[in-house]
């Protein structure tokens, strides 16, 4: 990002369930003209029942952060718990549920700006791990795309699908320092 064009990340409310649905849609579509449909088929998430639920839960949610440019939702990040196919955290954890952006806006940065502001959140509730899970099937590229931001795979898992071919998955962590509580000055 640039001085020209400031992204800015701000929190998302119920109204922003359309935006996320516009997000997945346009990256939907552009995974469907690349031949990639493995990770979120090829119809638009906007005429998913299942689709427009999660949108309306993490929207409503409070756990939902949408980054902005120029009035836009270019992105939206989505926090809180693993979902349970994924392999429970022996530790407290943030939880990444849903990572996207437009992809008109590819190559400006803007998923790292969301993963490193859902650590800051992280560090704020003074939890020092980060989880996501992502498709793992292709050419694992959204596994490489995690890796360069500092993610390490962990536990490779499978969604079964009825009817459908089984969703690879894969589980990334990234570990945070935690931020130290303000020192209290000791009486003399």
């Amino acid at each position: 990002m640039t001085d020209r064009d400031p992204l800015t990340i701000r929190p998302g409310t119920a109204a922003d369930a359309a935006a996320v649905l516009r997000l997945l849609d346009t990256a939907t579509a552009w995974l469907t003209a690349r031949g990639c449909t493995g990770q979120w088929g090829s119809a638009p998430a906007s005429t998913d029942p299942h689709r427009i639920a999660q949108a309306r839960a993490y929207a409503g949610s409070g756990g939902l952060w949408l980054a902005m440019l120029d009035g836009q939702a270019v992105g939206a990040l989505a926090v809180g718990r693993a979902t349970k196919e994924i392999p429970p955290a022996d530790e407290p954890e943030l939880y990444v549920n849903l990572l996207v952006t437009d992809r008109a806006y590819a190559g400006r940065g803007i998923g790292g700006r969301l993963l490193a502001y859902a650590a800051e959140l992280a560090r704020d509730a003074g939890v020092a791990l980060l989880r996501v899970d992502c498709y793992a099937g292709d050419d694992r590229a959204l596994v490489r795309f995690y890796e360069r931001q500092g993610f390490t795979p962990t536990e490779a898992f499978t969604v079964d699908r009825p009817g459908r071919e089984p969703w690879p998955g894969q589980v990334l962590a990234r570990r945070l320092d935690r931020r130290c509580a303000p020192s209290t000055p000791t009486p003399p």
